[in-house]
């Protein structure tokens, strides 16, 4: 298992190169980034943070001093904006009030608290969790998503009865513990993901993986 996951990431870094995912300006975009990504592309997304980045929201304090009526407003090109608004809201109840609104106090709390943490918020769950602790804030934890799953159970790594935790485990206990590569291994999954191991079309015959 570990070699064919070691092989995986050379084989993909060497058709795709350095994806340099996730791109933001600061931590704490990528943490809103995360929530408005749930069920939606990145393309609705990037135009949801624009409307933020145009009235210069994107900070915890301006953030949450706006109304949740006027957040939806703002997010809705990323879809299900009343739910998401209103998860944005608990996120940032949870880090005022456990962490003072500050990124730095969350970024040097343990891993295991912090993840454990998220988890307890509202509407944010294990992949949200991961990658706001990968990407913002860069903790050694690797992302799964739906691609990472597809990809595995099609290479026969998996069953689809395998949860988020023990795919999650595979690649933790078989790669050295480094956010940087757990942040470029994940990036080239979705690449692969999204250009060859597609939902509907397979494109076996042409994938890197192959």
């Amino acid at each position: 298992m570990a070699r064919k996951i070691k092989l995986f990431y050379k084989k993909l870094f060497s058709e795709f190169g350095q994806q340099y995912w996730w791109p933001a300006d600061s931590a704490f975009e990528v943490m809103i980034g995360a929530i408005l990504t749930q069920n939606t592309s990145w393309s609705n997304v990037e135009k949801a943070i624009a409307n933020l980045k145009k009235n210069k929201l994107l900070s915890p304090k301006k953030l949450r001093a706006l109304s949740r009526k006027r957040l939806a407003i703002l997010i809705r090109p990323a879809g299900y904006f009343n739910l998401k608004a209103a998860r944005i809201s608990a996120f940032l109840d949870f880090i005022f009030k456990r962490y003072r609104g500050q990124i730095s106090k969350m970024r040097a709390q343990k891993t295991s608290v912090l993840r454990d943490e998220l988890l307890g918020v509202k509407g944010i769950g294990p992949e949200t969790a991961d990658s706001m602790l990968l990407y913002a804030l860069n903790k050694p934890v690797f992302v799964v998503d739906a691609y990472t799953k597809r990809i595995l159970l099609r290479h026969g790594l998996i069953s689809d009865q395998y949860t988020y935790g023990q795919i999650q485990a595979m690649f933790m206990k078989n790669l050295k513990p480094s956010s940087k590569h757990f942040n470029e291994y994940h990036a080239l999954l979705v690449k692969l993901g999204k250009e060859f191991c597609l939902k509907s079309r397979k494109k076996c015959m042409i994938c890197p993986l192959r």
